[in-house]
């Protein structure tokens, strides 16, 4: 006779494994370091999109009325002066709606303050590298509205990667002082942009920042997502019962 005794049912117990601790103990913490990251980017972007929103509100200024070597990012300006028609720079690798161009960069004289700059004049097609485009350069003086650009560390990246050595230069980088030391002009260290309303000026629909503070946050969310189904997982596999056969027990 063949009797069958029912195996008492045990609670679970929480036995991950060595392995899986270590998994998770290694990148757990990887992954909410970059969540946190991602939302530190994110709140720096805020920063960056409201002083940006704070200044272009703000009227534009002359180089007479304000120190120019303290002039914030993204003020506006308003200049007065002319285009030397010798140096001129091309910034390679700048497309719109995919087609090949550059951006013009252009040194100006500010008369009012006697100040010498480099303002970008916006983008023009360049459909045949064979040969340069041809810049055309104003002789009279101009009225301009521009805004000063920031620094290098505010997500630009400044170095000089020249193409050519005649004029205009082409260019793939920009590096404000190879500008002063190509031009022999004593140029400000920093760069401004023309903007609407501004004659002598080429296409300027200038793309916005290359990540917005919404793209940083939604990347965080992914990483701590990731991080939660990490935790998930590593809890369901320790809570796991171990397979087990059935024990029987035979009598005679």
């Amino acid at each position: 006779m063949s009797v069958s005794e029912e195996q008492p049912r045990q609670r679970p117990r929480f036995a991950p494994g060595w392995p899986l601790w270590l998994f998770t103990l290694t990148f757990l913490p990887i992954l909410i370091s970059l969540g946190l990251w991602q939302l530190d980017r994110a709140e720096q972007k805020r920063q960056l999109e409201a002083a940006m929103n704070a200044q272009r509100f703000s009227p534009p200024v002359s180089l007479t009325s304000q120190d120019a070597s303290r002039l914030q990012a993204w003020q506006p300006l308003l200049l007065q002066g002319r285009f030397d028609a010798r140096y001129i720079w091309l910034l390679d690798n700048r497309t719109r709606d995919g087609r090949a161009g550059v951006e013009v960069l252009q040194a100006f004289h500010d008369q009012p303050s006697n100040l010498w700059l480099v303002v970008n004049r916006g983008w023009l097609a360049w459909p045949d590298r064979r040969q340069l485009p041809v810049i055309t350069t104003p002789t009279e003086t101009l009225n301009l509205y521009a805004e000063t650009l920031p620094a290098a560390a505010e997500g630009f990246s400044l170095a000089d990667d020249s193409a050519s050595a005649g004029w205009p230069r082409l260019i793939t980088q920009l590096d404000p002082e190879q500008f002063a030391a190509s031009s022999q002009l004593h140029l400000q260290p920093w760069l401004a942009r023309l903007t609407d309303g501004s004659p002598a000026a080429f296409q300027l629909d200038w793309p916005g920042l290359p990540m917005t503070a919404s793209k940083h946050t939604g990347y965080a969310v992914q990483w701590f997502a990731l991080a939660t189904a990490l935790l998930g997982l590593f809890i369901w596999a320790g809570l796991r019962p171990e397979p087990r056969g059935k024990h029987h027990d035979e009598c005679d």
